[in-house]
């Protein structure tokens, strides 16, 4: 099926993140028949546990929800398109907003790079400025991308490297740029040479690490000094470590905030939010589309909401990426093995040292997908991990740690791989 893909899609698949050469070329299962809980099976029937990225971040709660799903399915029988508008967005507007004290309005759409795509046009729109300053990865648009037209290494660490924005009009040149995160000096050093042409600091609040003290706040200073649109990208951490987004654990208020991926729980859906004297900037431009209008993206979300009404749905996605840390931890202590562990604990990161630490990661999937589990180099945890998954997943990890070492030891980890060694970056696909 990949195969036939390859030669029909550009690029192999419609996400980057999806792509087999990201995670095991030659040998990933591409595609799936079905998925339910944490369970995917493959065109062949072959049944794996989801230990990887969760749907790349999209469903917290696990696969095939029956309380999503039975809202969507309620929402298709209604009708999930009409002339008129359907109410969900205005009950999810006011959902969102009662969440978000510091926020008046909303807008949706049903794509995460698309929504930021709205909320700098916003930001522009509200000052009559062009610049925008960036921190973290905030999708595929012209807008972002052009950042890589003055170098093109500019989003490296932000985005994956080696992305060459071609197709990009060279007019947009040093209109995005980038600064690094808890490096205050490096956004001082934007707002010094934009002038008075900043329009927006936009930026994910949270990325692998909690920001240091008063980070935050001197960029909330900076905006409002410099009449600047402040915002906050939270596509990956909203929804994680708190019901809404991950800013407000940390005391600091932005102009606009971003969702999308946990918000429908696989379903599409993204929300733009922000104080009603910015947000009305979108009626001073064009922002529409008829996709944003159908029925079944507010209504995943309102379901959505009312899970994490019912249970602390972030405490246990905090408490299992704790525990699937902990077991990286043991493991690599017990086997002898340099590991890194970073990010969040409901997005937590795996990382192998050494020269030739992509091809032990390689090689780490390689032997987890025998044993029955998708695995590399991050784990996004859902809900419907269980304590039992965790429990099985550590006598793999334990198995597969230890061939890695051995094979470290004797120099044989690129021989023990039955293909390529995975992608890092952006590679373009023959």
């Amino acid at each position: 099926m990949y195969e036939i893909a390859r030669r029909l899609i550009p690029g192999g698949s419609q996400l980057l993140s999806k792509r087999p050469e990201m995670f095991l070329p030659g040998g990933w299962p591409s595609y799936y028949a079905s998925a339910k809980g944490i369970t995917v099976i493959d065109l062949d029937g072959n049944a794996f546990r989801d230990f990887t990225v969760g749907g790349v971040g999209a469903t917290v709660l696990g696969y095939a929800d029956p309380d999503v799903d039975a809202a969507v399915k309620a929402a298709i029988d209604q009708g999930s398109m009409s002339t008129l508008n359907t109410p969900e967005e205005v009950i999810l507007a006011e959902r969102l907003t009662d969440l978000h004290p510091w926020a008046d309005m909303a807008r949706f759409s049903r794509a995460g790079g698309e929504a930021m795509a709205v909320a700098v046009r916003i930001a522009r729109a509200r000052t009559g400025r062009a610049t925008i300053a960036v921190c973290g990865y905030h999708g595929w648009h012209d807008w972002y991308l052009s950042a890589n037209l003055a170098k093109d290494d500019a989003l490296d660490g932000h985005l994956l490297p080696g992305l060459d924005p071609a197709g990009v009009p060279r007019g947009l040149e040093g209109l995005t740029r980038p600064f690094r995160y808890n490096d205050l000096d490096s956004l001082k050093e934007i707002v010094s040479t934009a002038g008075n042409d900043l329009a927006a600091i936009v930026m994910e609040p949270m990325r692998d690490s909690d920001p240091d003290t008063g980070f935050l706040e001197s960029i909330r200073e900076i905006a409002d000094k410099t009449g600047t649109v402040l915002i906050f990208d939270e596509i990956t951490a909203g929804f994680r470590v708190t019901t809404g987004g991950a800013h407000l654990t940390l005391g600091v208020d932005p102009d606009v905030a971003v969702f999308a991926k946990a918000l429908g729980n696989g379903y599409p859906i993204s929300a733009i939010i922000g104080r009603g004297e910015i947000m009305q900037a979108a009626q001073n431009t064009f922002i529409s589309s008829t996709s944003w209008t159908e029925r079944i993206g507010p209504a995943a979300a309102l379901a959505v909401l009312t899970q994490y009404e019912k249970a602390d749905i972030p405490a246990q996605l905090v408490a299992i990426g704790q525990n699937v840390k902990q077991v990286w931890r043991d493991t690599a202590d017990h086997t002898g093995l340099d590991v890194n562990i970073s990010g969040l604990d409901p997005l937590a990161h795996l990382g192998f040292a050494g020269d030739d630490a992509k091809a032990r990661q390689t090689l780490f999937t390689q032997e987890m997908l025998d044993r029955g589990f998708l695995a590399g180099p991050a784990f996004y945890a859902m809900s419907a991990h269980t304590h039992e998954d965790i429990a099985d997943y550590a006598d793999a990890c334990r198995e597969v740690f230890a061939l890695i070492a051995s094979a470290a030891s004797t120099g044989s980890i690129e021989g023990r791989l039955r293909g390529p060694i995975a992608h890092s970056g952006f590679k373009r696909l023959t």
